[in-house]
C-alpha cells in the first residue's frame, strides 16, 4: 500500500511539474516585447497587407513589396542604427484589416503598416506613429474613358468597390443616381473594370495607384472632390501597442527623417508611379483626430 501511495505521489508531481512548464511555455510564446526590444534582439514581426499591388504584396518567390513594406522596413532600420543595434531580421505577418487591432493587442506583431487609417476609433485601443502618408479617396477608369472626370461625372454610371465598403457607399450618399456594384476584392473590381462590366472603381488613391502602375497604361486614377476639397482626407499610420510611446517617438523621428531626406518620395515613385492623390504627411501631428 505505501509503494502504491508513493508511485501515486510521484505522478502528480511529474504532471504538476508538466503542467507549470507548459505555462510558462506558453506565456513567453508569440508575444511580443514591442518594437525597440525586438529590435534589439534582432528579429522583428511585421504587418501588412499581402494582396495590395503596390502597397503591400507577397510575391510568387515569397519576397514582400509595395511601400507599406519599403515603409515600415525603412523605419526598423533607422531605429536600429539610431540605437546602435545591428539591422534585425524581418519577418511578415498578413494583417487583414478586421484584424489589425487584435494582432497588436495580442502582441502578434511588433507593428503594422498596412494602409492603416489613422481614426478615433482604433486609437482608442492601439497607439499610432504617424501619420506618414496623405491620402484621398479616388476613381479608377479605364484609360480611354472620356465621359468621367470627377465625382459629379459617376452620377447613373455603375461604381465597383468592395462588399461592405465605406468609400462606395460616400459616393453613393453623395450621388443617389450612382449605381453599386460590389465585389469580394479589389483586384475582382479591377477585372470587372477591365472588361467594362463596371465604370469606375473606388477607394483610397494609394490602392487605385497600386493598380494601375501595376497594368501601365490600362487604367487612369481620377481624384475626386466636394466643394472644392478632397473628396476625404486618409492618413496612414503605423500601429503599436498602446500607450508605448517610446516606440512611438522612434518611429515618428524615423519617418520625419525619411520624408526629409526625399526617401518617401522614391519609394512612392518607385511603388505607386506618378503617386496621383499621394503625399507625405507630419508625423506626430494627430490635431486631425479633434476635428
Amino acid at each position: 500500500m505505501k509503494n502504491t501511495t508513493g508511485r501515486i505521489l510521484a505522478a502528480t508531481a511529474i504532471v504538476a511539474t508538466a503542467a507549470t512548464a507548459l505555462t510558462a511555455c506558453a506565456g513567453s510564446e508569440g508575444g511580443s516585447d514591442g518594437l525597440l526590444a525586438s529590435i534589439e534582439a534582432g528579429s522583428v514581426t511585421l504587418g501588412t497587407k499581402f494582396d495590395q499591388p503596390g502597397l503591400g504584396l507577397r510575391n510568387a518567390d515569397g519576397s514582400m513589396s509595395g511601400l507599406d513594406v519599403d515603409i515600415a522596413t525603412e523605419v526598423v532600420n533607422r531605429i536600429a542604427e539610431k540605437e546602435g543595434h545591428a539591422e534585425p531580421t524581418i519577418e511578415w505577418r498578413e494583417t487583414p484589416s478586421a484584424q489589425r487591432e487584435t494582432l497588436i493587442q495580442n502582441g502578434e506583431v511588433d507593428m503594422i503598416a498596412a494602409t492603416y487609417s489613422i481614426n478615433a476609433g482604433r486609437a482608442e485601443t492601439v497607439s499610432f506613429g504617424g501619420p506618414y502618408l496623405l491620402t484621398h479617396q479616388a476613381l479608377l477608369v479605364r484609360a480611354d474613358e472620356t465621359s468621367i472626370d470627377s465625382l459629379e461625372s459617376l452620377d447613373g454610371k455603375i461604381l465597383c468597390s468592395v462588399t461592405g465598403s465605406t468609400p462606395a457607399q460616400k459616393v453613393k450618399e453623395a450621388l443617389p443616381g450612382v449605381q453599386l456594384q460590389e465585389y469580394d476584392t479589389y483586384s475582382s473590381c479591377t477585372e470587372a473594370l477591365r472588361n467594362g462590366n463596371v465604370d469606375a472603381m473606388t477607394t483610397d488613391a494609394t490602392i487605385l495607384n497600386g493598380y494601375s502602375a501595376q497594368s501601365p497604361g490600362d487604367f487612369t486614377v481620377i481624384e475626386m472632390e466636394k466643394d472644392g476639397e478632397p473628396f476625404t482626407n486618409e492618413h496612414y499610420g503605423i500601429g503599436v501597442t498602446k500607450d508605448d510611446q517610446a516606440t512611438v517617438d522612434a518611429i515618428n523621428e524615423a519617418l520625419n527623417a525619411i520624408i526629409e531626406d526625399g526617401t518617401f518620395d522614391k519609394i512612392v515613385a518607385d511603388n505607386l508611379g506618378d503617386g496621383q492623390g499621394v503625399s507625405p504627411d507630419s508625423p506626430g501631428d494627430l490635431s486631425f483626430l479633434d476635428k
